[in-house]
């Protein structure tokens, strides 16, 4: 039981409860809906991007508390990154959240996304905080659609270097 309560720590109920960012955006010029078939999370994605930079971010949608605090604090993250910035730091947190990056001894710009450490004790949630950062993915590279069923490493890991 203390292992769930570390999950759901401070950061992530307050963010699952009342989430930041939760509008439908009208200047939006990307949009991209988001599944978890497994569990039920939802969302659609809007973005305003402008010169490869994240003008503004937000997403409307149901789920988990774990989904929609990493749907709202992402979008507080990611405003006024670029694309390449965005990509990497989605990297950074998957790689947290699969038990790959231990945040809190390796130099990385996560900030308060290390909260969701404790994810990769609980390999069913990693679904649901992931999901947000696909659907992101999706929406840069102009898709319309993300789900949750691509488990593999982010598109700029998985890119030639």
């Amino acid at each position: 039981m203390q292992d769930l309560k570390e999950l759901y720590g401070e950061v992530i109920t307050e963010h699952g409860k009342k989430p930041r960012n939760y509008r439908v955006m009208e200047s939006a010029n990307r949009r991209a809906e988001g599944h978890n078939p497994l569990c039920g999370d939802h969302l659609l994605f809007y973005l305003d991007l402008r010169d490869g930079r994240i003008n503004d971010i937000s997403f409307q949608g149901d789920g988990c508390r774990i989904f929609k605090a990493s749907s709202s604090m992402m979008t507080h993250k990611l405003k006024g990154l670029g694309r390449e910035e965005a990509k990497e730091l989605f990297d950074e947190f998957h790689r947290m959240i699969v038990g790959e990056l231990d945040a809190e001894n390796t130099p990385n710009k996560l900030g308060h996304l290390k909260a969701f450490s404790g994810v990769s004790n609980f390999p069913v949630r990693v679904k649901c905080a992931s999901l947000p950062w696909r659907t992101l993915e999706a929406a840069l590279e102009g898709q319309d659609t993300a789900t949750s069923e691509d488990l593999g490493p982010p598109l700029s890991a998985a890119e030639p270097g």
